[in-house]
């Protein structure tokens, strides 16, 4: 998802959108675990979108 259709949601929308990705950030884990992760790079993109999230939520925490 990109950073612009992330700064139109909710913070409702973004935290149910961090829960989502932290799932997926788990199964990529658990496939490199086994040796199943064929898509190497989806643990990096995964990761930064988690990142970019907790930005936004912390941008978002502290306009008044």
């Amino acid at each position: 998802m990109e950073l612009k259709q992330m700064r139109q949601k909710s913070a409702d929308e973004l935290k149910a959108h961090l829960v989502d990705l932290q799932k997926e950030q788990f199964a990529l884990r658990m496939q490199k675990a086994t040796g199943q992760l064929a898509k190497t790079h989806d643990a990096r993109r995964v990761r930064r979108e988690i990142a970019r999230v907790n930005m936004l939520l912390g941008a978002a925490g502290n306009k008044k």
